[in-house]
């Protein structure tokens, strides 16, 4: 009953309103058709008149086509008037509501109109733009009625095809220029569309050959265009003009200086009469320039306020009528909302405890998640400190040159091994991280080659044990240094790597840097890292991106790993706002793609050479140095201890905070490395203690914690930098060294800093 009573109601309140539009509309289109005759017999005053109350009108009744219509022909009237900017706007106007109203032929002509506009203005790029929308446009609608075009549609396609043409033309677009020109040739044989629009055909292609300097085939097209202009009376002086202009000057340039000659005092004779009908024209315009503004300003009120008043009275008819028929609705309506009242509370108390069961869920898992980050930090920390020994010691034994072959294979095998359970520490680490949201991109200048050598360099044992070959690409146009997130970027290709090295056997994998643009400071790069390896079966490219995810072993590969590494990857690759492409064929191989734009660091000075170059570098600037080590763990001090008189540094070291501060109170040091957990007094306590009264020694923490959690807060407690345990041994006296000199060359105010 109810439902019945609704659909009565808006049934009577659409007719009402369709019966309203429907007399509006009509009084339109009569306006416009009054509006076009007048226009073409060039009484412009009353064609504006007519087309602003058609305008006005239509957006009464939200129309779009009268709309667009109303617009389109003010538009061609502001153009007779010489007014481009007000014509560009009504254009405009009538482009958007001709989409709107999806009406094709209409658009087609906005563009046209629009294209033709930014022509007259040199603007080519934007008039290229308009007229290929409106061939698009035309050419689509054309297509579906080709055995019934008629002149005027072949027509608004030819005028599309020769105005984008001549604007490709002037804009050196030649060999898409000679493809319009060619197709408007076709619509010529196709229908008669006048003498102006052959002579204009042939001025164009004349443009065209003078510009591929083809002066004697552009004189013949000009001369074709003459000859046809003048057949019909010479009525477009304007286009004559230019054709003996254009005639003229491309004999000049083909060395016929006597019909040059005779072209120019026919541009002249020509252009004289031109002239004097502009002057003519001119007197016109103004006259109906300025009859147009006074309309403006007084009988365009008046009708505007006719109209308002009409659509009032409409208004208030309708509204008599709507409240009429719902005073027999109200009452229906009213029980209807009591009822709908009633269950929307009933519902309500519903929803309020299935929130409040969730909010608690939500809380719990909250705190889970939390109390896991926490303790898996905690177990990094605690398993990266003996790792520090394993990893440091067995560096040390391996530079011994005393080593059998078969001992220098199994300490290879250990650091091997001590490697391996450090990254996978890393990658527990990450993915709490990446949960918690913490993970956020450091921008410092890299140096590309340097970084893929490094990355290389650290799968050499891999490399020997599975009789793999690694070749780096890099496009010679890829600048030097670029500004980037290194640790991010390094764990992405060393996951990469180590997943082809995992799947390849007596293979290769490549690891390339594509260029792929480079705009000022900016500069995309694309990196690839393809291997010859088993490959991933189409079925499983979506699966091995998920946590925990491995292929299933059906050969003799040992597949180890948690099966994280390319899960985090993934989300790595879309902190740089790109994402991971995979293309892979079992049995063939496998390739791991992404782009990334990065700032190009213009200001980085050129790489000193090879990295055992710089290693050397370093350890001649250290030979003179003295550093205070703080460090309570026994292995820890022998590791830390060995590496810095292998470079030949003087080392100094103590078991915690309290007697650090004791020493750099009695004795002078060039720098200080300190472990930040340690009894006593930490390594932070210590550090605060010492900036009270030496404020210029370098410091450096010393943690087996994740660096980005300690640096959020080192710069406050005095530390100039941080060194993660267990670390690359290059870096770990880059660092030093670096500081080092920093010192040397200024004084830093740490509490100014804090």
């Amino acid at each position: 009953m109810k439902t019945s009573l609704l659909i009565c109601f808006l049934s009577i309140v659409f007719c009402a309103f369709g019966q309203r539009d429907r007399e509006v509309i009509k009084q339109i289109d009569s306006l416009n058709s009054t509006a076009t005759i007048y226009f073409k017999n060039g009484d412009i005053v009353e064609s504006f008149n007519d087309f602003s109350k058609s305008k006005a009108l239509s957006q009464n009744i939200d129309d779009s086509y009268g709309i667009a219509v109303s617009n389109l022909n003010l538009g061609n009237i502001y153009l007779s008037m010489e007014q481009e900017v007000a014509a560009e706007k009504s254009y405009k106007s009538a482009l958007k509501a001709a989409k709107q109203a999806k009406d094709y032929s209409l658009i087609a002509a906005c563009n046209l109109s629009l294209g033709n506009i930014y022509k007259n203005k040199k603007a080519y790029g934007l008039a290229i733009s308009y007229f290929e929308s409106a061939l698009n446009v035309s050419s689509d609608y054309i297509a579906k009625k080709q055995d019934e075009l008629k002149k005027q549609e072949v027509k608004a396609l030819f005028d599309a095809l020769i105005g984008l043409s001549e604007s490709q033309i002037a804009n050196n677009e030649l060999d898409a220029a000679l493809m319009n020109l060619l197709r408007a040739e076709e619509k010529l044989q196709q229908k008669d569309l006048g003498s102006y629009s052959k002579g204009y055909f042939n001025y164009t292609y004349g443009l065209y050959y003078t510009k591929k300097e083809l002066y004697n085939t552009a004189n013949s097209k000009f001369g074709e265009a003459i000859s046809v202009l003048e057949k019909d009376g010479a009525k477009d002086l304007e286009l004559l003009s230019n054709a003996y202009e254009q005639l003229s000057l491309s004999s000049a340039k083909d060395g016929d200086s006597d019909q040059a000659y005779i072209a120019l005092l026919k541009y002249n004779a020509y252009h004289h009469k031109l002239i004097n009908e502009e002057k003519i024209k001119q007197s016109v315009v103004a006259k109906s320039k300025f009859q147009i503004e006074d309309y403006k300003n007084n009988a365009h009120l008046a009708n505007i306020e006719k109209i308002e008043q009409q659509a009032a009275n409409n208004k208030i008819k309708t509204v008599n009528l709507i409240i009429s028929i719902a005073l027999l609705l109200l009452f229906t309506v009213l029980i209807t909302v009591y009822i709908s009242y009633i269950s929307k509370r009933k519902l309500s108390k519903a929803l309020e405890r299935h929130n409040k069961e969730l909010e608690e869920a939500r809380n719990m898992a909250l705190k889970s998640s939390e109390l896991k980050s926490k303790f898996i930090s905690n177990v990094s920390h605690e398993l990266r400190t003996p790792l520090y020994g394993v990893v440091g010691i067995t560096s040390l034994l391996l530079n011994n040159n005393n080593l059998s072959y078969r001992d220098t294979k199994l300490l290879n095998s250990l650091k091997y091994s001590g490697d391996y359970l450090l990254n996978l520490i890393n990658d527990i680490l990450q993915v709490s991280k990446m949960e918690s949201q913490k993970v956020e991109l450091k921008n410092v200048s890299v140096n590309i080659k340097e970084l893929l050598e490094s990355i290389v360099n650290s799968f050499e044992y891999r490399l020997q044990e599975t009789n793999n070959k690694i070749k780096i690409i890099i496009d010679n146009h890829v600048p030097e240094h670029v500004k980037c997130d290194s640790v991010r970027l390094s764990q992405i290709l060393i996951n990469l790597i180590g997943n082809s090295v995992k799947f390849t056997e007596s293979g290769t994998i490549y690891m390339r840097v594509r260029l792929i643009g480079l705009e000022k400071e900016q500069v995309g790069l694309r990196f690839e890292v393809e291997d010859t390896g088993v490959g991933i079966p189409k079925e499983k490219f979506d699966a091995i991106f998920d946590n925990f995810s491995q292929l299933e072993d059906k050969g003799n590969f040992n597949y180890q790993g948690t099966g994280l590494g390319l899960s985090i990857t993934k989300k790595l690759i879309e902190l740089f706002n790109s994402k991971i492409e995979l293309e892979s064929e079992v049995g063939v191989g496998t390739k791991f793609s992404f782009n990334v734009d990065f700032e190009v660091d213009s200001t980085a000075k050129p790489s000193l050479g090879s990295r055992n170059e710089k290693q050397k570098s370093l350890s001649i600037q250290g030979k003179p140095y003295k550093i205070l080590v703080a460090e309570d763990n026994k292995i820890n001090q022998i590791v830390t201890k060995n590496l810095l008189l292998k470079q030949n540094y003087k080392c100094v070291m103590v078991q915690n905070g309290q007697q650090a501060l004791d020493k750099v109170r009695s004795e002078e040091f060039d720098l200080i490395l300190m472990d930040i957990n340690m009894p006593i007094m930490n390594g932070s306590e210590a550090t605060l203690a010492i900036r009270q009264f030496n404020q210029t020694i370098p410091i450096i923490a010393l943690t087996a914690a994740d660096v980005l959690e300690v640096k959020e807060e080192f710069k406050d407690i005095g530390y100039n930098d941080v060194i993660t345990k267990p670390f690359d041994n290059y870096e770990f006296f880059q660092i030093i060294s670096a500081n080092i000199e920093n010192s040397k060359h200024s004084v830093i105010n740490f509490n100014e800093a804090s």
